[in-house]
């Protein structure tokens, strides 16, 4: 464990809590830059998040937190990295998964390189499993994957390619010995991600709430357990961005627990969470 020296300077007065006014500008500042809704619920988990980082860097009130976060573009990336939530493990919702193997690609057979992007990929659980399924069913044929978010934090443990073995458990075992690595020494407990997997992976940050850059044409594109942050008109200009990166056949995945009912009428229903865009 890391000691430091106590400091001469006053620690953060905890007993003030944020107040209602500086709750109002960090949930505007999360929603202009990360199109992100907090309710007023949020307040305590926005207090809880950010009062550690004050005492790191031993700043005695959110206010002055603010005028930082507004003049420091770097500390205004950690701010949305603490205030963006990004639960995620190895196939999850496996039902798209399966369809991904059993429907989609027996169809990509024998055309060009296969693309995917994960567009909200969080520490990279979402990506390494599409990876594993795109491996075992397409082999050496040419896919690739893009894979994005908006926190920088959890982009690097991504890459990392680097988990806890507790985490894993979702992983089937012929696909596990297959794709990873037990770690030794240091990292034993962990389980890495396999390099020959990893190097098939393009990690970005990207937020999704700006002009998105030039990444090509996707044949699925998985956008999951991001939208539900988002009010309904944010939903609808995210999904007009990413729409002309779908190819005319391709298929659009978010999660079970939404919908995409007045959104956008682009995309035909093939199942629950799953749509397609119509071919030209």
């Amino acid at each position: 464990m890391n000691m430091v020296q106590a400091s001469n300077r006053p620690p953060v007065n905890s007993g003030l809590g944020l107040g209602d006014n500086e709750f109002q500008l960090f949930r505007k500042l999360i929603y202009e830059h990360a199109g992100i809704s907090l309710s007023d619920a949020k307040k305590p988990l926005v207090a809880g998040r950010l009062s550690k980082r004050l005492r790191q860097l031993e700043i005695s009130s959110y206010i002055e937190y603010f005028r930082l976060v507004q003049s420091d573009r770097q500390e205004l990336q950690v701010t949305i990295d603490l205030l963006t939530t990004n639960e995620t493990y190895f196939f999850r919702e496996p039902k798209h998964f399966d369809f991904l193997r059993e429907q989609i690609l027996p169809e990509a057979i024998g055309r060009g390189p296969f693309r995917v992007w994960s567009g909200a990929c969080s520490s990279g659980e979402e990506p390494y499993t599409i990876a594993m399924v795109l491996s075992d069913v397409l082999g050496q044929r040419p896919w690739e994957i893009v894979a994005s978010d908006l926190s920088s934090r959890v982009l690097q443990e991504a890459e990392g390619g680097l988990y806890p073995l507790a985490d894993c458990s979702g992983i089937p075992r012929a696909l596990l010995h297959k794709h990873c690595l037990k770690g030794i020494g240091q990292h034993e407990g962990s389980v890495l991600i396999h390099p020959n997997l990893r190097g098939r992976i393009s990690f970005r940050q990207i937020n999704l709430n700006n002009a998105l850059p030039k990444l090509g044409v996707f044949d699925v594109i998985f956008l999951r357990n991001v939208m539900i942050y988002f009010d309904i008109e944010t939903k609808r200009r995210v999904i007009e961005r990413i729409l002309p990166l779908l190819r005319p056949g391709g298929y659009f995945m978010i999660s079970h627990s939404e919908n995409l009912n007045g959104i956008t009428d682009a995309l035909k229903t093939v199942r629950p969470s799953i749509y397609r865009k119509p071919d030209a």
